[in-house]
């Protein structure tokens, strides 16, 4: 895969919001692709995030695509909501989503792609049946909820078996990986078959931001 498909989604989460506008303009000026936002409703994951107001602020901000992680129950509720305030992607949990091919027909016609994502604990496998109508496939590679965490090292195992299921399917979903994503575990993610990349402390964290892309990116190369 050559270096050039890689998508590095920064992750908002990890934000300064007193800044927003100023963050999402050297997100931009840095070479991101997506932008990921993660909404939590404190009771599928312990932690309380964003809600429609944040989407729209950003789509007013950015023309990036806005990639919304739904870290929710009863994800159905959220779907009409956030594809007006300017989502791009929805991407729901397997694990709190048991009509999953009714689901993810729904957020397709209100016009986003649609995404499923797979806890740690939580076999490819699930995905067998849906696989081919995915837009996204998000293999979480912390257990959700909080930014910061360390990475799983067994994700990438993980991520290569979704990748040999996406191929297996003749689905064209992206396959993106949520956690821990640093300049010491995206190489070995790239390699497993994941083509899009969310990271948030490691940019944000870092001295220069915008430059933080360009070296995420670069560890996703072939090396001799």
């Amino acid at each position: 895969m050559p270096a050039s498909s890689v998508r590095i989604a920064p992750s908002l989460l990890s934000a300064d919001f007193a800044r927003l506008a100023d963050d999402i303009a050297m997100l931009e000026a840095g070479g991101a692709d997506w932008l990921h936002v993660d909404v939590m409703d404190g009771v599928f994951v312990p932690n309380l995030t964003f809600g429609v107001k944040v989407i729209e602020t950003c789509r007013r901000l950015t023309r990036l695509p806005l990639d919304v992680h739904l870290m929710v129950v009863e994800p159905e509720k959220y779907f009409e909501p956030f594809a007006k305030a300017g989502a791009d992607v929805l991407t729901i949990h397997v694990e709190a989503a048991p009509h999953l091919h009714r689901q993810v027909g729904r957020i397709k016609e209100l016009g986003c792609r649609a995404g499923a994502t797979l806890n740690p604990s939580t076999p490819v496998g699930a995905l067998e049946e849906v696989a081919a109508d995915l837009d996204l496939l998000l293999v979480m590679s912390v257990n959700p909820g909080f930014g910061g965490q360390a990475f799983i090292g067994r994700s990438v195992a993980k991520i290569a078996k979704a990748r040999a299921l996406l191929d297996a399917t003749g689905s064209r979903a992206v396959l993106e990986v949520d956690g821990g994503i640093s300049r010491d575990t995206i190489t070995a993610c790239w390699r497993a078959g994941a083509d899009t990349f969310v990271a948030g402390n490691a940019i944000f964290a870092a001295a220069d931001p915008a430059a933080e892309i360009a070296a995420l990116r670069a560890r996703c190369a072939d090396v001799a």
